[in-house]
């Protein structure tokens, strides 16, 4: 198998096998379940890697992503988003729960009437809260409002979860997974209260998944973890020799200290923070910065005190967000050192409703 054309992901298998141990380490030695998101890899031949390692289930972003891996024979999917459900989605869900184990969120009476009237009440469901990141979830006190609704309409509520996305900027995620856990505890007390033991309370991100922090959680769901990217080498969440993911690139055009590659924005993604330096990062050239991103073109500013490369030479890119670099690309070509050696289809890319 030879590496011919780029632009094209790759995922170094030894570094992909560390990471998962290292997070189901962790998780199990703090005594909480990993559920790990698999919309960042969209794979299924890396979630069995990742169950194989001991996490108890997939979680997943979408009714399409959950089919795909249902297809792929995983049994315990938890949908982390508060679906709107209506008669079609509702058919499809349904379908989804006669054959494995089914969660699914909800943040909202309406919604969970919702799903109760169009797939039946044999799915399970969490209530989503908002632990600070201020983009879908009720406050942690109404957890329970949400939740004794929920169980008015019959469906059978079985516990809370949330995602601290506020995590992702510098300086955060130690402040991020301690409102998380406070967050939580308040979401589970609320649910007692209105009559309904949570048996899940699930939270985590990437950046707080290895943080050890007290936390009512028992289960965590980061996604990222499997590859790491540019963003969390920023914050600091993982260091160069912990990422999985890159992108070979061609050096195409060079003048003065610029370098131009054939991986834009149509391999690498379009994601940039406010707060991050560059469009990406180059592996082994930690002072170089990626200056402008089109489709097929990246600009890079290379660093004086390294040599530079010459046209026809190849570079590794780290995209700043892998998860949507991943959606990008049907297969994802596996590496051992510089050897190619498998090559996994991203079986739910495009999988977004």
């Amino acid at each position: 198998m030879a590496l011919e054309a780029t632009p094209v992901l790759l995922v170094d298998r030894d570094v992909l096998d560390r990471n998962i141990a290292r997070m189901a380490a962790s998780a199990r030695n703090r005594g909480l379940a990993l559920r790990p998101h698999a919309k960042t890899h969209k794979c299924p031949e890396i979630a069995r890697l990742q169950v194989e390692a001991g996490a108890t289930g997939l979680t997943v972003a979408t009714v399409t992503e959950a089919e795909v891996f249902a297809a792929a024979g995983f049994d315990d999917l938890f949908v982390a988003y508060p679906l709107w459900v209506d008669a079609a989605r509702g058919a499809r869900l349904r379908a989804l729960a006669e054959r494995m184990r089914l969660t699914v969120g909800i943040d909202s009476a309406a919604g969970a009437r919702a799903l109760a009237e169009h797939a039946g009440t044999g799915i399970g469901v969490l209530v989503e809260i908002d632990s600070g990141h201020h983009r879908t979830g009720v406050a942690p006190e109404r957890a329970g409002a949400v939740a004794a609704a929920a169980r008015e309409a019959g469906l059978e509520v079985v516990g809370v979860f949330t995602f601290p996305g506020h995590s992702y900027a510098p300086d955060a995620p130690s402040s991020a997974a301690r409102e998380e856990a406070d967050a939580l505890a308040a979401a589970a007390e609320s649910l007692r209260a209105a009559g309904a033991e949570p048996a899940i309370v699930s939270g985590g991100s990437s950046p707080t998944a290895l943080i050890d922090v007290p936390t009512p959680a028992t289960e965590l769901r980061p996604g990222v973890y499997v590859f790491g990217d540019a963003q969390q080498l920023e914050l600091g969440a993982v260091a160069e020799e912990d990422v999985a993911l890159t992108a070979l690139a061609t050096v195409v055009s060079v003048r003065d200290g610029i370098v131009v590659l054939d991986a834009g924005s149509k391999i690498l993604g379009a994601d940039r923070a406010a707060w991050a330096t560059g469009h990406g990062r180059i592996l082994g050239e930690p002072d170089a910065r990626i200056t402008a991103l089109s489709e097929h073109h990246a600009t890079v500013q290379w660093p004086g005190s390294s040599p530079r490369p010459a046209p026809g030479d190849r570079v590794r890119v780290i995209p700043n967000h892998a998860c949507n670099a991943v959606n990008l690309v049907d297969e994802l070509v596996v590496v051992s050192g510089d050897a190619p050696v498998d090559v996994w289809r991203v079986a739910a890319r495009g999988c977004n409703v």
